[in-house]
């Protein structure tokens, strides 16, 4: 108890009281208060009383109803506040918003309230179902192992919090099975983006607000120099101010601490603590000091004539200018980024009709679309309870009437009892309704096609992010940070120092969005991994950062559903490709209206595309000859290929290449042509070591096929890539041009509170970042927009990989900045900037990979020591025409500790902090990224190393093969402002809804004249401004290494304004 009364907090106020002329202090010592009779404490006129671990509330209770002093927290009121089953019922009293929940009670006098139904992805309690995630809270306030359950599409398990011991405040658990003693209270979990508000009244018309990072989010507690929790001061909105004063007011509590969830635009109060004090602000302890003399005064010595004098708070954050020495300052980071590197797509159809699958179907209403998709754990069960079923009575009963093919059916059971477990990340069934039966097309299906009503049942695996993969993810966040203001320094250990301050001081509005694909998700839980610095397992990162719900069909795409368009451009090209001759001129100007020299560079390398096919075929023969080969020598029999694949597995995905590429008439089947690619490049780089000759010839064939196929299925002319292309992304178009449209509107974000902050030298500085990870299919409809949209210039020089088979994480980053100088209604206010990077680096290129900078900006800082936490660091611009360096030495990151060491002679020493940097980069890209080879096997001997961007390098991943290297970002336009890209974005959204209210053919018409003179309708782009006297202007003197040109000449996009 006395802990508390003497602490920082208390001391600092009592001292701020004293100076009060008839106000003075006395604290009960604590063995009168434990001891003594409430009759022998001391008299008082006013007192501060509130409960903790070992005081005698009852004592105190009765010492107010003897002496009867002005209370500042209610006694009474702290009995509620130690039950959550109160604090919530008075929060309903009173209004207020707090997240839905239910009371379970474990009292054999109340049977009624112990009613508990435990699913894999969910729990009924008392009649309320709560889908994972969910929380889990004992009903005693004073218990503080609040559990967090995940569901398995995340990865299951849960987050265990508990009061901060050291520098920990939860781990993970695999655990996902709720507590079976005690009683709970179960609520929905709040998507907060890993943010938690604490708010504190000192009376009803005071408020201050501190936010943090989420206990739940990595568990790890983020300490100052004193070992103190950071926190920081950031604005409430009107209405949390109103929440705030009801919390006081419904509580009775002057003085009084409460936990504020902000998420999906509302504030939810989850939690009240009661008497709290904040730490380490000088300024509250002034305010706090100056409430409570006031009110005391005003209450027992009114004749005094107290001012009432309450501080008030800034209702908005003054405007900054950036301290980068730019001209302008950054306001927002858009980013479209891939996912990364997957095993193989693998799919499996077949026609079912027993009347078990038409049960399942309707039990979970497929037949209200038509089309239904299963994911969830109990879903996937069922499908394989129903494949168990019918092996054992084909097995039972050889002549019975079931017309599901055995080997179809094994391979379904197969599939669905890999890994021992299921999680909707790895697995998905999809089940279509077919009238009238499906025609028998396939090279498996020997007999005709039977009478009445079937069902398509498509089993989906593989696709899965690899460890590489979340290697170059991880990698990949931490090296975006460096494209923020200060983001060269170097922040405890880690470089990008200044987005983690950003970060760190709710200067930085973060949102992260995927579509439902489980391998899109990890990536994007494995990039905010690395980009904000955090630690521990991806499943808590992805259930509290990433948004993958309800995304409208923003990032999502039905592959099975096509446009009309989308369908005729196929047949189209599969007639052209099927032609068994030479490609004729007639043939280049069908396939490749639009002259892109890698595509006609592929169609040159093919020269006969049916002969192609015939050699593509013929390898894949030979290749699964030789794993056959494997799989029969003795030597092979414990083999581990890459990612837990054994020999036997590898030889399913090519035995299923090999039957579905050619039928039995002898022509091919073009759209296989993806997946021989895919597989072909994931054993190139994952199983080499097998050694297996003329895969890099296989290779080689079928990315030039891929390099034909897939960009032309989205569209073979302009017309056709357009009409694709808004098929496709009209919702994330919207959704782009609403960000940049609310970048300077003030919106329910956590803002630093300027009057309260200590060591932040801009606490006016707010940086807004979306990040959308998607699939191919938008990558490249959003590439086409802005290609054949108008709002690149067509004479203007444009990477041709934009048209090539994608690599995993190609980025199209947009960038707004904003010129404080400027007035707030000129079109030059605000300034846009593309930028473009085509991936991961292909393994046929990995000798020429290019070193890279990191998201390096035209101004660039040197630093020669981590930057003190505790002081704002000033970006420091610097000329280019200053050559920077860097020393480069081969080092490696402790993965534990981010430490920088050095490797020497096969030993590991700690680098000392003083590190020398020198920069040199020549002034030639606007921003670029590169990557280290990780080593995966544990054979290997040595260290690859590559280090950049203030001694950022990386170790060896555990599994991992060589980790290719991701390109750097290129800059395709920095002239544009933000009216341009808004009538831009206007225009594509207004044309898309038009074209489609009309007739294809219509439509088409309009989209062949407009995009064939490069403009699209309603854009006008004027040419690039003059330069002023004061402007620069930078031209790359080369061409990069991933891009193909057919000529090469000094274009507005080489242009960089400094």
């Amino acid at each position: 108890m006395m802990k508390k009364s003497m602490s920082k907090p208390m001391t600092q106020i009592m001292e701020r009281l004293c100076k009060f002329e008839y106000i003075r202090m006395v604290i009960f010592p604590e063995e009168v208060i434990l001891n003594q009779a409430v009759d022998k404490w001391p008299l008082c006129d006013c007192l501060v009383s509130f409960h903790s671990k070992g005081f005698p509330l009852d004592k105190a209770v009765e010492y107010a109803k003897l002496r009867n002093p002005l209370l500042i927290n209610d006694l009474n009121m702290q009995y509620y506040i130690q039950d959550r089953r109160e604090v919530y019922r008075i929060l309903q009293e009173e209004g207020i918003d707090l997240p839905r929940y239910a009371v379970l009670t474990r009292d054999p006098d109340r049977p009624e309230e112990c009613n508990l139904v435990e699913g894999e992805d969910h729990v009924e309690v008392n009649g309320e179902v709560f889908p994972k995630p969910f929380v889990e809270k004992p009903v005693s306030a004073e218990d503080h192992n609040v559990y967090v359950y995940y569901p398995t599409s995340a990865g299951g398990g849960s987050q265990r919090l508990f009061r901060k011991i050291g520098s920990r405040s939860s781990v993970y658990s695999p655990e996902s099975c709720v507590r079976k003693t005690g009683s709970y209270i179960y609520e929905e979990f709040m998507p907060t983006d890993g943010t938690d508000v604490k708010v504190y009244t000192v009376g009803p018309d005071y408020a201050h607000a501190e936010a943090r990072k989420s206990p739940a989010l990595d568990g790890k507690v983020e300490r100052d120099s004193e070992g103190k929790e950071i926190r920081y001061p950031v604005m409430l909105s009107a209405m949390e101010k109103l929440v705030a004063r009801k919390v006081c007011l419904a509580f009775k509590q002057t003085v009084c601490g409460f936990d504020l969830l902000r998420a999906n635009g509302h504030s939810f109060v989850c939690d009240v603590n009661g008497f709290s004090f904040v730490k380490n602000s000088m300024k509250y302890y002034d305010d706090c000091a100056k409430v409570l003399g006031n009110m005391v005064m005003r209450e027992l010595a009114p004749q005094f004539h107290i001012p009432w004098s309450i501080p008030l708070e800034a209702e908005d954050i003054p405007i900054v200018p950036t301290t980068s020495g730019t001209m302008m300052e950054l306001r927002c980071v858009i980013a479209i980024i891939r996912h990364g590197d997957r095993t193989p797509k693998q799919k499996m159809k077949m026609e079912v009709r027993h009347p078990l699958f038409f049960a399942l179907f309707e039990k979970y209403g497929g037949y209200k679309s038509g089309k239904l998709k299963l994911k969830k754990p109990k879903q996937l069960q069922e499908v394989l309870d129903i494949a168990r079923l019918l092996l054992a009575e084909l097995g039972q009963h050889t002549d019975c009437e079931i017309e599901e093919k055995k080997g179809k059916l094994e391979q379904l059971k197969t599939v669905l009892e890999m890994y021992g477990h299921f999680s909707g990340i790895n697995r998905k069934v999809q089940l279509t309704y077919l009238p009238n039966g499906q025609p028998k097309a396939s090279s498996e299906e020997e007999e005709g096609p039977k009478e009445g009503p079937s069902l398509l049942l498509v089993l989906k695996w593989g696709g899965e992010l690899t460890p590489a993969g979340r290697v170059q993810a991880e990698e990949l966040g931490r090296a975006f940070r460096c494209m923020y203001p200060g983001g060269q320094g170097d922040y405890a250990g880690f470089p990008g120092c200044g987005l983690l301050r950003l970060h760190s001081t709710y200067r930085h509005d973060l949102k992260i969005y995927a579509s439902d694909e489980g391998r899109v998700q990890m990536t994007a839980a494995a990039f905010a991994k690395g980009l904000l610095a955090l630690e521990g397992e991806l499943t808590p990162i992805l259930v509290q950062m990433v948004k993958s719900a309800n995304m409208n069909g923003m990032l999502d795409s039905d592959s099975e559903s096509l446009t009309d368009c989308q369908q005729r451009v196929k047949v189209r090209l599969h007639e052209i490709m099927q032609k068994d001759q030479d490609f004729t001129e007639a043939d280049y100007e069908k396939l490749a209206p639009t002259c892109s020299p890698s595509l006609v560079t592929s169609m040159k390398t093919i020269g006969n595309p049916v002969r192609t096919c015939d050699q593509v075929y013929a390898l894949i023969q030979s290749l699964t000859s030789q794993i056959r080969r494997r799989l029969e020598d003795p030597k092979s029999a414990d083999l581990q290929l890459y990612h837990s694949e054994t020999l036997e597995l590898m030889l399913q995905r090519w035995s299923k290449l090999e039957r579905d590429f050619r039928n039995k008439s002898g022509r091919y089947d073009i759209s296989k042509i993806p997946d021989i690619y895919d597989c072909v490049k994931y054993d190139t780089q994952h199983n080499a070591t097998l050694d297996l000759e003329d895969t890099l010839e296989l290779f080689r064939l079928s990315r030039a096929l891929a390099d034909i196929v897939i960009p032309q299925e989205y569209g073979i002319n302009k017309a056709e890539k357009m009409d694709i292309a808004q098929a496709y992304c009209l919702p994330l178009m919207k959704k782009i041009q609403l960000d940049l449209q609310r970048t300077h509107e003030d919106e329910a974000v956590n803002k630093l509170h300027p009057l309260y902050s200590r060591g932040v030298m801009s606490p006016g500085r707010h940086v807004r970042t979306r990040l959308y990870f998607t699939s191919e299919s938008h990558v490249h409809s959003l590439l086409s927009i802005f290609r054949y949209g108008g709002l690149l210039d067509v004479s203007i020089l444009v990477p041709d990989l934009f048209v090539r088979s994608l690599c995993p994480y190609i980025q199209i980053v947009i960038m707004l900045y904003e010129d404080n100088n400027k007035d707030p209604g000129s079109e030059e206010r605000f300034h846009v900037e593309l930028h473009f990077s085509p991936g991961v680096k292909g393994c046929e290129d990995e000798e020429n990979v290019p070193l890279g900078f990191g998201f390096r900006p035209a101004s660039a800082e040197v630093c020669a020591c981590p930057c003190d936490l505790s002081q704002e660091e000033t970006d420091r611009a610097l000329s280019l025409s200053e050559p920077i360096s860097i020393k480069r030495a081969p080092m490696i990151r402790n993965r534990k500790t981010g430490s920088m060491e050095v490797a020497d002679q096969g030993h590991i020493h700690y680098c000392a902090s003083s590190l020398t940097l020198l920069f040199s980069m020549p002034p030639v890209k606007r921003f670029s990224v590169s990557f280290a080879r990780h080593p995966t096997n544990a054979q290997m001997e040595g260290w690859c190393h590559r280090v950049f961007v203030c001694l950022l390098s990386h170790a060896g991943f555990e599994g991992c093969s060589m980790v290719p290297s991701i390109y750097p970002l290129e800059t395709l336009h920095n002239s544009l402002s933000l009216k341009q890209v808004d009538k831009f974005l206007n225009a594509v959204c207004e044309h898309s809804s038009d074209a489609h209210a009309k007739t294809m053919k219509g439509s088409s018409l309009c989209l062949v004249r407009h995009v064939e003179s490069g403009v699209w309708p309603g854009t006008h782009l004027p040419p690039p401004p003059a330069l002023t006297s004061s402007e620069t202007v930078v031209r790359r003197p080369e061409s990069p290494l991933w891009c193909e040109y057919s000529d090469v000449h000094v274009l507005q996009s080489s242009y960089i304004f400094l």
